[in-house]
């Protein structure tokens, strides 16, 4: 049984889980911001938990194979990128990231929004652009909140 589980979890499987599982928070933001669902589910520690599980496994799973940090070329240009990527592991450990800072995002967009009583329909186009582009996003939010918050703050 537990090799059965074991087998289960490829890097493969843990893609489509994690891109398919963020999407009931995702509706739930845009769909019911303000319900108690929305509150215990897409805007506690719950759906980042969750990835972190996938991405600290997949971390370890490296880590085992060999050196972490062998490949881990980040900071060496874009070839460097585009060489670390071909990785398919510490590609799906950094789309694990994405995925979880956008969903904190969005979280943020829907607490904030409700801080400044930005109506649910207004923030409908920036979840979704912070979905699919993450910062984008989060600038078409900043600029929608500065029309309701009436000042303009960079660090809030």
């Amino acid at each position: 049984m537990l090799n059965d589980v074991i087998a289960f979890i490829t890097p493969e499987n843990i893609y489509l889980i994690a891109n398919w599982g963020v999407i009931p928070f995702w509706l739930l933001l845009i769909l019911a911001p303000n319900h108690g669902l929305t509150n215990f589910l897409a805007q506690s520690i719950i759906a980042p938990l969750l990835l972190a599980t996938g991405y600290s496994f997949l971390s370890y799973n490296l880590y085992l194979e060999k050196n972490i940090f062998d490949g881990f070329e980040l900071y060496s240009g874009l070839d460097g990128l585009y060489s670390m990527f071909a990785n398919e592991v510490l590609l799906l450990i950094f789309w694990l990231h994405f995925l979880a800072i956008s969903l904190f995002a969005g979280a943020w967009i829907i607490r904030d929004a409700r801080r400044y009583l930005i109506p649910k329909i207004i923030t409908i186009p920036s979840l979704i652009l912070t979905y699919f582009s993450g910062p984008v996003g989060l600038v078409i939010y900043w600029f929608i909140r500065i029309f309701f918050a009436k000042k303009i703050s960079f660090n809030d």
